[in-house]
């Protein structure tokens, strides 16, 4: 609880993954992918209740081990077209009242309970309704574009970026998946944390934003969470 506000964390963990199978329960530096966020809402000083949403036993076993609470998911939530929302209203709906969702994605790994606490405090600083977690990106996405077919550069670049340094183009950041928190009231109206108006970006550095979708993730979360302990 958090200025006479309830928090209740969410980490949604489908059995299912095509890139990297089983990747939530793979072991990094000695315990399950999924544990690391378990144990980062279980040690905020603002999170009430850590509950892990899954239809896969293996994860649920995994997460009752690590002390979270446990939703057994339908198969209808369990496909790759079930939305977040579906997923979170199915805990929500399942569960006690509380003001606030905080989703922790657990392909994010290296994202901690201090960052969770900062988070929520970002929120009650900004009175807002949600807060999204952001990182600066590693590459401006001015240097970007599509390629045409013949692989001509006619076009790649804008003039004004052309000769410019990386330092001296403006900032860009990206979704980082490791923190969504909302009002739970609007959450349920809207259908989504991006509320438009009263959302605010919770920016966190890129070491702790990797996000595990592939075996190179996973390995490069290796480095830096051996490089923490």
């Amino acid at each position: 609880m958090y200025k006479n506000k309830n928090f209740l964390a969410v980490i949604p963990a489908r059995g299912g993954s095509k890139r990297l199978p089983g990747k939530n329960i793979l072991d990094l530096c000695g315990k399950p992918i999924i544990a690391w966020s378990i144990e980062a809402g279980l040690n905020s000083s603002y999170i009430d209740k850590v509950v892990v949403s899954s239809d896969d036993e293996d994860i649920l076993d995994t997460a009752k081990k690590f002390k979270a609470e446990i939703i057994k998911r339908p198969k209808q939530l369990a496909s790759d077209t079930a939305s977040s929302f579906d997923v979170v209203k199915h805990a929500i709906d399942n569960l006690e009242s509380y003001d606030y969702i905080v989703l922790l994605q657990p392909t994010s790994p290296l994202r901690n309970n201090k960052h969770i606490d900062k988070a929520i405090e970002f929120l009650e600083e900004k009175n807002a309704d949600s807060i999204i977690s952001v990182c600066e990106v590693n590459h401006s996405p001015l240097w970007s574009n599509t390629l045409q077919e013949d692989c001509s550069m006619n076009t790649f670049i804008k003039e004004e970026v052309i000769n410019k340094r990386s330092q001296d183009l403006e900032k860009y950041y990206r979704l980082n998946g490791a923190i969504y928190i909302c009002k739970i009231s609007k959450f349920l109206k809207e259908r989504e944390f991006f509320l438009g108006e009263n959302t605010y970006a919770f920016i966190m550095n890129r070491e702790h934003s990797i996000d595990i979708d592939e075996k190179i993730d996973l390995e490069f979360a290796r480095v830096l969470a051996s490089n923490h302990s």
